[in-house]
């Protein structure tokens, strides 16, 4: 695999952190390394394979000779480093939501389409983390069965709002038990210490917060079904890492709960743990740190006799972004897609 120069743009956010701990575990072909995050981490050092790296400004020099540049901030960032180090020469994987629904931006889960990557121009995307997990658990079921509705409820985890929203949870907690009052909210609108929220990210005109719609949108991208009905309910949870989700889902015919467990069983990145008659479900504090998609609780859906109902759990950080992002990269790479610069 040719060796290539890689930025990592946030750096030492809380998906940054978990993308070079991968790309070292992974040994993604890298020859140069450069690391950027905001001003207030410039300086900083962060080790890779061994070696020092200082956290730099994400300034248009730094993509002269870059192959890859991993992006994992705000949509705003994303809007206005991508195109430069697009005209620089290089790919980019971006990780949040600024080009996902461009229609000259692919989405890609690669277990599902990484063939779409071949279509790029210049700027990847990787899913929103909840969208991930969902999309794994059933494409392997839609590509014998067609999907004609989703019905998903999430529960997700602090980590998906970064850094600050984890020690909110954290402080909320441990003044909840000593003294009985929870410090203001900062983060979130309300106490997530203790509580749940029905609510992420902020709500559209029809209802629906945007991480609900992202996950109508996404789903339908990714599989390549534009006219497939999905409905979410998205909830933050105290939970530190690890986003679960509950699934109903029709299809054009009946599917049996042991088909379905075959399917995904045999279908890379998922695992199905699921022996309800000793407790055997998938958790969010057992899948920490794992980078498959796990699926548990397959039955049949009383409700709907084409129907299946399921619980997803995925480590947000890992399969929801940076790995998924190091996967896109390993398809590029491999797939000889490069713009044709600085590989060696």
């Amino acid at each position: 695999m040719n060796k290539v120069n890689v930025v990592v743009v946030g750096a030492t956010g809380t998906v940054g952190t978990v993308f070079l701990r991968i790309a070292e575990d992974r040994n993604l072909p890298i020859d140069q390394l450069r690391l950027c995050a905001s001003q207030k981490s410039i300086g900083k050092k962060l080790f890779f394979k061994g070696d020092q790296i200082e956290v730099e400004e994400a300034k248009p020099e730094i993509f002269t000779d870059a192959d890859l540049v991993f992006i994992s901030a705000s949509g705003s960032v994303s809007r206005e480093i991508a195109p430069l180090a697009v005209e620089a020469g290089a790919i980019v994987i971006d990780d949040s939501s600024a080009f996902r629904m461009d229609q000259d931006v692919p989405l890609v889960v690669p277990e599902i389409n990484s063939e779409d990557l071949i279509e790029h121009k210049g700027i990847t995307s990787i899913p929103n983390c909840s969208t991930t997990p969902l999309v794994m658990a059933l494409y392997p079921l839609h590509y014998v069965n067609p999907v004609k509705r989703i019905i998903a409820d999430t529960y997700q985890s602090v980590s998906g709002t970064g850094g600050g929203a984890m020690g909110e949870l954290r402080k909320q907690s441990q003044a909840i038990l000593e003294t009985g009052k929870a410090p203001l909210p900062e983060v979130y609108p309300h106490q997530i210490a203790f509580n749940v929220l029905p609510q992420v990210e902020h709500f559209l005109q029809n209802g629906y917060t945007n991480e609900e719609q992202k996950m109508v949108e996404e789903t339908r991208k990714i599989m390549h079904a534009p006219g497939l009905m999905v409905s979410a309910t998205c909830v933050r949870v105290p939970v530190y890492v690890s986003h679960s989700i509950a699934v109903h889902v029709e299809f054009e015919y009946a599917m049996s709960p042991v088909e379905a467990r075959e399917l995904m069983s045999s279908f890379s990145g998922l695992t199905v743990l699921d022996n309800p008659e000793s407790s055997e479900y998938p958790l969010p504090w057992d899948v920490e740190g794992k980078d498959d998609v796990f699926v548990g609780r397959v039955r049949s859906d009383v409700s709907n006799p084409n129907g299946l109902a399921m619980w997803l759990v995925s480590d947000n950080l890992r399969k929801g972004a940076a790995l998924n992002a190091i996967q896109i990269a390993e398809e590029i790479i491999s797939r000889g897609l490069l713009r044709g610069k600085n590989t060696v």
